[in-house]
């Protein structure tokens, strides 16, 4: 409701200073929808004479670019019901000015000392706004386009690389059936027993939900249940056990870590216990402290001098693993004694709240 502003001699000169003074376009209308004040930034945003507009209706004014069905909706049919209506999105191409996207703010104004109203509709210019929100949507659009399309290419590269692995492994495990010379043939096992194991890492990689970051967990569990399936036999059974931190790491250094706990786990289950014994365990953990982690694998076996897998000289096994713990900018530690062996790969010093096996 109005009223009149006591000690205002004109309180119409007072309306027309606060419309003019509002920096958004801004028109007065009566009852039957005729301009009865605007606002500077009125004239000015969409080009309109003052002479031409004032007591003129709205729909008439200019070439009738202000005779918009959406606007016709929010004036006849909306405002009626309601005193007030926010944000009412209305785009048209204007005379003079070009298209534009504007948010209608309309406010129905009763007087307590007539039966008149008056319709305040203000204009929010959000053209820009707009345009920015669609070149965003537009970008995400083609971003996930691109994204779709590695998705593709990856997995197209995974298949391959998955056959020539399985190709690999097949002439070498060939080539060692036909060489005569057992050192040979031992040297091409143990060569398709690595390359079945890095197809082993790429497969496990390729299962798991996600490019850039691993579950190391799962990850970690998938790969030694079936490095135990393939190796471990019902005359010597050993058990695998996979104790693990939550977690993710990068999928690079998921490729390493995996690629040494397969190498360490097939060296455990191999050469650990070279006798039936009761309770053989192979146990892998990994504990991570933000970035930093440790990961082990030991076994309660025979054990075996550190030195054989300390020295680069002590094997290709040894060589890999000591390449792949530098890739990953982390120290490898051996402990070898009667009850089995331990090693230790970890990225930074911390105290371990892990058990072991040996």
């Amino acid at each position: 409701m109005i009223t009149t502003i006591p000690g205002l001699e004109s309180p119409q000169t007072l309306a027309q200073a606060i419309v003019n003074t509002i920096h958004e376009p801004l028109v007065v209308l009566d009852a039957q929808l005729n301009v009865v004040a605007a606002s500077r930034s009125f004239y000015e945003t969409f080009k309109v004479d003052r002479g031409q507009t004032l007591g003129r209706s709205l729909y008439g004014l200019g070439d009738g670019q202000w005779n918009i069905p959406a606007l016709r909706l929010l004036l006849e049919t909306v405002i009626p019901e309601r005193t007030a209506m926010d944000g009412f999105e209305v785009s048209h191409d204007f005379p003079g000015v070009g298209p534009r996207t504007m948010l209608l703010n309309a406010r129905k104004v009763i007087f307590d000392t007539s039966a008149d109203i008056a319709i305040l509709l203000a204009f929010t210019d959000v053209t820009q706004q707009r345009a920015i929100e669609r070149a965003k949507d537009d970008l995400h659009e083609k971003t996930e386009g691109l994204l779709g399309e590695k998705r593709v290419l990856l997995q197209e590269m995974e298949h391959r690389v998955a056959n020539s692995l399985q190709i690999i492994a097949s002439i070498l495990l060939l080539k060692a059936r036909m060489v005569t010379s057992e050192e040979t043939r031992r040297h091409l096992r143990d060569a398709h027993q690595r390359v079945m194991s890095v197809a082993s890492v790429q497969s496990h990689l390729h299962a798991t939900d996600g490019i850039e970051h691993i579950e190391v967990g799962p990850y970690l569990s998938k790969l030694c249940e079936s490095l135990a399936d393939s190796m471990i036999g019902d005359s010597q059974p050993i058990i695998l056990q996979v104790i693990a931190d939550e977690g993710t790491i990068g999928s690079a250094q998921a490729v390493s870590m995996g690629l040494i706990v397969t190498e360490l786990v097939i060296n455990a289950l191999k050469y650990a216990f070279p006798k039936d014994k009761e309770g053989s365990l192979v146990m892998v953990t990994y504990e991570s402290r933000g970035a930093d982690w440790k990961l082990v694998v030991s076994d309660n076996g025979v054990g075996k001098d550190p030195k054989d897998l300390a020295e680069p000289a002590g094997g290709l096994g040894t060589v890999i693993v000591g390449a792949l713990v530098k890739q990953l900018d982390a120290r490898m530690d051996v402990l070898s004694a009667a009850t089995g062996l331990s090693i230790a790969i970890t990225r930074a010093s911390f105290a371990s709240n892990m058990p072991q096996a040996a």
